[in-house]
C-alpha cells in the first residue's frame, strides 16, 4: 500500500494556473496610454557594408563564411553598377566636353614590347622573304600540294579529322602510314611532287600533335593540338565546303617568329581564291595560341554579312620549329618552347 502511493504521488501532473496577462490600455478605456506603448518609428537601416580590413577568410564555419562571400560579392557588384551610373549621367551632362573612355586593361594591350617585332617595310625582312624556303611558292614558281598522314594504327575520330582537314586545304592527298618512319616518307613525298607533309599524332584515341614539314628544305613545326571539333559535334554548321579554294586570313602574327608560321600557314593554300565559293580559312593567333576557322559568308546588303561555320575547328600551340626536315635526333632547332619561359612575365609571347 505505500509503494502504491509513492507511486501516485510521482505520477500525479502538477498544473499550474495561468497566469493572468494585463489587459492592454486599450481595453481600460485609457486612450491616452495609446500613444506611450507605440514603438517609436525606426529608419531603415543603411546598406549593408564590411570594414577596410574584413577578411572572409577569417571565418571558420563554412556555410556562414559562403554566406558572407556572397554578400560581399553582391555588395561589390552594387558598388560597381552605382558607380556606372554615375558616370553615364556625368558624360552625358557634359555632352561633347565629356573625357574619352578609359580603355580597359588587358593581357593582349598590356603585352611586353618585343625586339623581333616585324616592321613590313623593313628592307631586312624583305631581303629575308626573297631568300627563304617559302620564296619559290610566293614567287608562284610552285603550287601547294599536301600529303596528310597519321601515326601508327590511328583511330576513327583520328581518320575523320584528317578526312575533314583533306576538304578545307585543295590538293591534299589522305594516305595511312603502314608502319613507315618519317625519314623514308619524305623522299617519296619529294619524288612524287609534295610541297607539305602533315602529320596527325593522337593520344587515347584523341588527336593531339601535328608535326607540318615543308618539302624539300623545310622547315619542320611541332604543334600541340587541342579543343578538335568535327563537323557533327558542332552546332548550326553549315553545309559541307565545296572544292572551291578558299581565302586565308592571318591575324597577329607580329613577330619574327610568327612572321615565319604566316608564311608556313600561307603556303598551304593555293595563291589565288576562288571568290566564288566565299570560303575563308582563319589562322588567328592570341597569347601564342593559333585558332583554326573555317567559315562561308554571304552579303546580305551592302553593310550586313552573314557568317556560317563548317568546321572544323581545332587549335594549335607551337612546340618547336626546326631547320631543315624532320630529323629528331641530329635536326638544328630555330626555336624550342621553354615550359617554364612564361611564369616570369605572363605578358611575353613568341608569335
Amino acid at each position: 500500500e505505500e509503494r502504491a502511493v509513492r507511486l501516485d504521488k510521482h505520477t500525479k501532473k502538477k498544473t499550474k494556473k495561468p497566469k493572468k496577462q494585463p489587459k492592454p490600455p486599450h481595453e481600460n478605456g485609457n486612450d491616452s496610454m495609446i500613444e506611450k506603448t507605440e514603438p517609436e518609428h525606426v529608419d531603415a537601416p543603411a546598406e549593408f557594408s564590411f570594414p577596410p580590413t574584413f577578411s572572409v577568410s577569417e571565418i571558420k564555419n563554412k556555410q556562414r563564411r559562403h554566406l558572407m562571400f556572397m554578400k560581399l560579392k553582391q555588395e561589390k557588384r552594387k558598388q560597381k553598377v552605382a558607380i556606372k551610373k554615375k558616370k553615364k549621367k556625368e558624360r552625358d551632362a557634359l555632352g561633347d566636353k565629356a573625357p574619352p573612355k578609359e580603355v580597359p586593361k588587358t593581357i593582349e594591350n598590356q603585352r611586353v614590347y618585343d625586339e623581333t617585332t616585324v616592321n613590313p617595310e623593313d628592307e631586312e625582312v624583305a631581303f629575308d622573304e626573297g631568300t627563304d624556303e617559302f620564296s619559290a611558292y610566293f614567287n608562284r614558281l610552285t603550287n601547294p600540294k599536301v600529303l596528310i598522314t597519321t601515326s601508327d594504327r590511328p583511330r576513327g575520330r583520328t581518320v575523320r579529322f584528317c578526312n575533314q582537314l583533306a576538304t578545307v586545304i585543295p590538293d591534299a592527298h589522305v594516305y595511312y602510314r603502314r608502319g613507315l618512319a618519317l625519314k623514308k616518307v619524305i623522299p617519296q613525298c619529294i619524288a612524287r611532287g609534295f610541297t607539305y607533309l602533315m602529320v596527325i599524332n593522337e593520344d587515347r584515341k584523341v588527336p593531339n600533335g601535328m608535326v607540318l614539314c615543308h618539302l624539300p628544305d623545310g622547315p619542320t613545326a611541332h604543334f600541340k593540338v587541342s579543343s578538335v571539333r568535327l563537323r557533327k559535334e558542332m552546332k548550326r554548321r553549315g553545309k559541307d565546303p565545296t572544292e572551291h579554294s578558299p581565302e586565308v586570313i592571318l591575324n597577329n602574327f607580329t613577330t619574327r617568329l610568327g612572321h615565319s608560321m604566316g608564311r608556313l600557314f600561307a603556303a598551304l593554300f593555293p595563291h589565288d581564291p576562288q571568290f566564288v565559293g566565299r570560303q575563308v580559312a582563319t589562322f588567328h593567333n592570341q597569347r601564342d595560341f593559333i585558332f583554326f576557322r573555317f567559315h562561308r559568308y554571304i552579303f546580305k546588303n551592302e553593310k550586313r554579312v552573314g557568317i556560317q561555320e563548317l568546321g572544323p575547328r581545332f587549335t594549335l600551340k607551337l612546340r618547336s620549329l626546326q631547320k631543315g626536315t624532320f630529323d629528331s635526333k641530329f635536326g638544328e632547332y630555330e626555336w624550342v618552347l621553354k615550359r617554364h619561359e612564361n611564369d616570369v612575365c605572363r605578358r611575353r609571347f613568341n608569335l
